[in-house]
């Protein structure tokens, strides 16, 4: 079954927002280059995204899927816009969307 596994926040400020969720709540990051850092729990994980050509304007939710192009299909059979192609990062791939309601949020699929 699909589920949300990992929620992503856009920030203009990396040091001050791990700090923050580090100090207020025992998180621990991981980095991956200066402008991306998560934590990797294995649970539902939160990501930091401090590069402005790649936030979104609002938190984005993203759902664990075991094909993605089988739920890239899926999507847009469904009505929902594709907002960013699939794309390959450390540790998997995915892609963005937009609901009919408007909210963007991303499937992926986890290397194994």
């Amino acid at each position: 079954m699909s589920r949300i596994n990992f929620v992503e926040l856009p920030t203009s400020h990396m040091p001050e927002s791990r700090q923050f969720y580090s100090d207020a709540f025992g998180m621990t990051f991981t980095d991956f280059g200066p402008t991306y850092s998560c934590t990797m729990s294995g649970d539902v994980d939160l990501g930091l995204q401090a590069d402005p050509t790649e936030a979104t304007s609002a938190p984005l939710a993203v759902i664990a899927v075991e094909d993605l192009d089988a739920a890239l299909e899926a999507v847009k059979k469904a009505g929902g816009t594709i907002t960013k192609p699939v794309f390959a990062f450390p540790g998997g791939r995915r892609f963005h969307f937009r609901d009919p309601g408007g909210n963007e949020l991303a499937a992926l699929k986890i290397d194994a």
